[in-house]
């Protein structure tokens, strides 16, 4: 039986990304859901993809059993809660819903938070570690892909207490250009990308707060740059830290118990890391470490593709959990 599927914001990276992928699901059917009036789409697509309006009574009318967000974050908090009360179930690929609470909201993000009762009701998305709470949610926060990427390569080892915690972490991030986005800016502009690179958004990235509610670290322990590559997809963080064991299966057998029958998380033999063609428009994470047991230093590299596994992969791998499909459907 297939589940029609709404993509608001299809027209944007990970919207497009999310109907990319959709097209190869064998139990969703995509719906085009036109929310821009000011819009005119002169293209001749090819897809044939049935679209409707952005109203409560097209969403009921068609049937939808889910809906993908792939909108800014205010116009998420405006759609979210009528198209709850019309019957779908939603994944956001927002950060509207990530955090716990408006006061943290505003904090990194810097504006009003206007739904704070589905703030609190959210499911985070992250199906390694929330993947019960998930299958029950009307409402699912996809998360951030630089949070996706640090939280599956640091959460195990702070689980495991193998982090010198006092020694702190530091996070290298480095992001491709599609992770900011479709709307023409100046920064992310070709002759300001092209050949360059540059780090953004230091010490007050909006995504850090993430990496802390998961991880369970303090905002003291964790140092995190972003960083633009003049590439358009993938992201690879450099993650440092100390510890303790001392040789690097150690930390692999660390990682090995913890993703055990996980279908999109790869861990590398001891002294290899990933690199971002291993990881391109795939919904894999793949993590590497290196060791120097002499004097405690550690690194874990850790690769994503931003719009697959960092956005529209990790949304319908969620979405096939709300709705009852096999979790890795289309994703494989």
């Amino acid at each position: 039986m297939a589940h029609k599927v709404g993509v608001v914001g299809f027209r944007g990276y990970s919207g497009a990304e999310l109907v990319r992928i959709l097209a190869r699901h064998a139990h969703f059917e995509p719906v085009l859901v036109e929310h821009r009036k000011d819009v005119e789409d002169h293209s001749a697509r090819r897809d044939r993809l049935a679209r409707i309006p952005c109203t409560p009574e097209a969403i009921r009318g068609e049937g939808l059993a889910g809906v993908f967000l792939a909108t800014p974050a205010d116009v998420s908090m405006d759609l979210a809660p009528w198209m709850l009360e019309a019957g779908a179930k939603v994944v956001d690929l927002s950060g509207a819903f990530r955090l716990r609470t408006p006061e943290t909201y505003w904090r990194w993000y810097k504006e009003e938070q206007t739904q704070p009762a589905l703030l609190a009701e959210a499911a985070y998305g992250l199906p390694e570690f929330c993947r019960e709470r998930i299958r029950t949610a009307r409402l699912v926060a996809n998360p951030g892909c630089y949070p996706t990427a640090a939280n599956l390569a640091i959460k195990p080892l702070v689980e495991a207490a193998v982090v010198d915690r006092k020694a702190g972490i530091v996070c290298d991030a480095k992001s491709g250009v599609s992770g900011a986005g479709r709307k023409p800016s100046l920064k992310t502009s070709f002759c300001e990308v092209t050949g360059n690179f540059s780090a953004y958004s230091i010490l007050d990235h909006r995504h850090v707060p993430e990496v802390l509610l998961t991880s369970g670290l303090q905002e003291s322990e964790f140092s995190f740059t972003a960083h633009l590559l003049p590439l358009a997809r993938g992201i690879l963080e450099t993650i440092y830290f100390r510890t303790s064991v001392s040789r690097p299966e150690d930390l692999i057998e660390v990682y090995a118990k913890r993703y055990a029958g996980e279908p999109f998380v790869r861990i590398y033999e001891a002294g290899h890391v990933p690199d971002l063609r291993a990881v391109e428009r795939t919904n894999y994470c793949d993590i590497g470490v290196k060791l120097d047991a002499a004097t405690g230093r550690a690194v874990v590299v850790s690769a994503i593709d931003n719009l697959v596994k960092g956005a529209a992969g990790q949304a319908i791998q969620n979405m096939n959990l709300v709705l009852g499909c096999a979790e890795t459907e289309g994703l494989l």
